[in-house]
């Protein structure tokens, strides 16, 4: 790891300073109450789902093998952040280590990347299950949706091996602040010595590489209706469409949109404020 120097002295810093939300320490105090309430909902809602597949015998079904994995991604996606997070607020350093601040920027993204693939996957499998409802059960077998949910999660932690890599071999020099609640590649590539053809690359495979726009697209495809024998109104059809996958589009138009906003645009054109708030929503 690099050595991070300051422009006063040339001494070695253990770490950068996340600045989080800045407030009196009441401030501070009801921030990490309020968090924490959050993120014990979190545990608890997700927890609730991954215990309910596994002790319901009828549960267990392709779509629940799915959802079982998504909320486990649910619990794992904000423990590293919210955990730094509350300690922060109670610090009065709010230094994170090379170390901590390179792993939680791992697997912030890699998590995120595996959640928009659950969520590509999730979408295969309601779209099969609306439209051709005769074939699903002899196409979405367990054993489909199990290779389905590992390569999810192994390609969702490949993808940035080699950013975090090139990143984290950098050198970093000025100020150690980094003004967000945790390692985004914003303010952490701000802070580095000089701006490589290298390190642009790896800040595009950032920006552009979570597949939100195949997922968007995938959910903006009309479909054609099922393709059953099954008679009804159209008005029926479309209802019990949106009751299968309204909670899915709802999901995915929060978490991508607000994504998209951040990542998907130039960053000038954000306040650093405004970038902290929406990147807290959609991974809250």
């Amino acid at each position: 790891m690099k050595i991070f120097n300051t422009p006063s002295n040339s001494s070695t810093i253990t770490g950068f300073i996340l600045l989080g939300f800045p407030s009196p320490r009441q401030g501070q105090i009801f921030l990490f109450v309020l968090f924490s309430i959050v993120y014990l909902l979190t545990l608890m809602g997700n927890g609730s789902i991954i215990c309910a597949v596994c002790w319901g015998q009828r549960l267990h079904t392709a779509m629940y093998i799915l959802l079982v994995n998504f909320s486990f991604l649910e619990i794992c996606y904000v423990t590293p952040t919210v955990l730094n997070m509350l300690v922060n607020f109670l610090s009065e350093t709010k230094i994170i280590s090379f170390s901590g601040c390179f792993l939680q920027f791992y697997f912030f993204f890699s998590l995120g990347s595996t959640e928009c693939l659950f969520l590509a996957a999730m979408a295969f499998d309601q779209y099969l299950a609306i439209c051709r409802p005769l074939c699903y059960p002899t196409i979405i077998t367990g054993r489909l949706c199990t290779k389905l949910a590992v390569s999810c999660w192994v390609f969702g932690f490949l993808w940035f091996l080699i950013p975090i890599i090139i990143i984290s071999q950098m050198s970093f020099c000025g100020s150690r602040i980094i003004d967000h609640f945790l390692c985004d590649p914003g303010p952490l590539l701000a802070l580095t010595c000089k701006r490589t053809a290298v390190m642009e690359l790896a800040l595009s495979t950032l920006k552009s590489s979570s597949p939100h726009y195949s997922i968007s697209l995938h959910h903006g495809v009309p479909h054609s209706g099922p393709k059953s024998s099954t008679k009804g109104p159209l008005s029926s059809w479309t209802k019990k469409t949106f009751s299968t996958c309204g909670s899915h589009l709802a999901v995915v138009s929060l978490f991508c949109g607000s994504v998209l906003v951040i990542y998907g645009t130039p960053t000038s054109q954000h306040e650093d404020r405004m970038h902290k708030i929406v990147t807290l929503f959609y991974s809250l």
